[in-house]
């Protein structure tokens, strides 16, 4: 079985999740190729965007938001991603099970005792109107129902239990609102629609396939990582006749689809900033394809990170429309040429104004 390095492996990523060449397709297609992105900072997704698209207009990711496109609710790993509307509908009921059960790892004891379907029922009964409410609000109104349990507990539950999405202007571009929810079906118009038919699990395949798509070869643990469903290896079974095989260094099987990406490992990678909680990083349960073990807490703590050769090599924030980068190693003259390059035109991205400051700090933090 062929061996995959580090190297090898990282340029796959790389060319997976269109940050090898900034790519010319539509903005949908690139959420949709990605399999979303992690969104739970609002303003994130647009850095993430921009260094992966040719001439990226904000406004255009906008604009899908506002009518109802792209939506923001939560699906891997319980955490708000923004994805294509048509993805929404047909991955929400895959993840009931593993969203209900991340919100009882949390509230097991407050929830004691309150029956999950009739929460569900109630809680739908307190969105049936169509008014947007926030999180609060909702776990207000069930507590009447059920005291003891606290508006925290029965809110986060609700929101687990419900197919709900974040209502604009929370992820449009510059503008901040809070988080206000509503059904789903109204904002779509649509019921979402059932993950499995009797001996088989088509969502399974599908999800299977797409995460290949955008970060294989991988392995199961990786897939896992990613979303947080149990059961997928079954669906990578009822595959095993559409995938090849590799193995990593550390000895892992990985698993693809025979006709993706797998650069060169000597493809030049140029320079890079990711947002926060970027899935380049996250959707990996290994990520030394791209993160130094010493680092991986990095991923995990919202840093945003600059990629030099295909790595994290860098940490950056913005301030007062100056790009601040922070070496996690040694840069070369050229890297940091390559480095303050991108992050002044990363400055004018971001800025209101024509300013293209950016800071590069001496010495590895």
């Amino acid at each position: 079985m062929t061996v995959l390095d580090s190297r090898a492996l990282n340029r796959a990523t790389l060319a997976r999740q269109l940050l090898l060449d900034r790519a010319e397709i539509p903005v949908p297609d690139a959420v949709a190729h990605l399999g979303g992105l992690q969104a739970q900072e609002p303003q994130e997704p647009f850095v993430g965007l921009w260094s992966r698209l040719r001439a990226f207009d904000p406004a255009v990711l906008s604009h899908l938001l506002t009518e109802r496109h792209v939506v923001r609710t939560h699906l891997m790993r319980r955490t708000v991603h923004l994805v294509v509307a048509d993805d929404a509908v047909a991955w929400r009921s895959r993840h009931d099970a593993m969203l209900r059960q991340r919100v009882l790892g949390v509230y097991r004891g407050e929830l004691n005792g309150v029956d999950l379907d009739e929460l569900a029922v109630a809680a739908r009964k307190v969105l049936a109107d169509g008014e947007p409410r926030s999180m609060p609000e909702i776990g207000r109104a069930l507590a009447e129902r059920w005291p003891s349990a606290g508006p925290r507990a029965l809110g986060e539950m609700a929101v687990a239990l419900l197919p709900l999405i974040q209502l604009p202007p929370r992820g449009v571009w510059r503008a901040k609102g809070g988080v206000r929810h509503v059904l789903l079906s109204a904002w779509l118009g649509r019921e979402v629609d059932p993950s499995t038919r009797e001996g088989s699990d088509p969502v399974g395949t599908v999800l299977v396939r797409r995460y290949l798509t955008a970060f294989g070869p991988a392995a199961t643990a990786d897939l896992r990582a990613w979303c947080g469903l149990a059961g997928l290896p079954a669906a990578v079974a009822e595959m095993r006749d559409e995938l090849v095989t590799f193995r990593d260094e550390r000895g892992r099987k990985l698993i693809d689809l025979p006709d993706a990406p797998r650069p060169d490992p000597e493809t030049p990678a140029p320079v890079r900033f990711l947002p926060a909680f970027d899935n380049a990083i996250l959707g990996y349960d290994d990520r030394s394809r791209i993160i130094d073990d010493a680092h991986r807490l990095l991923s995990v703590a919202g840093e945003r990170v600059v990629l030099v050769d295909g790595r994290v090599a860098a940490t950056w924030t913005v301030e007062a429309g100056t790009v601040t980068v922070n070496p996690l190693t040694n840069l070369s003259r050229a890297d940091r040429a390559a480095v303050e390059e991108q992050g002044r035109a990363l400055a004018l991205f971001l800025s209101d104004d024509e300013s293209d400051r950016v800071r590069v700090a001496s010495s590895p933090r």
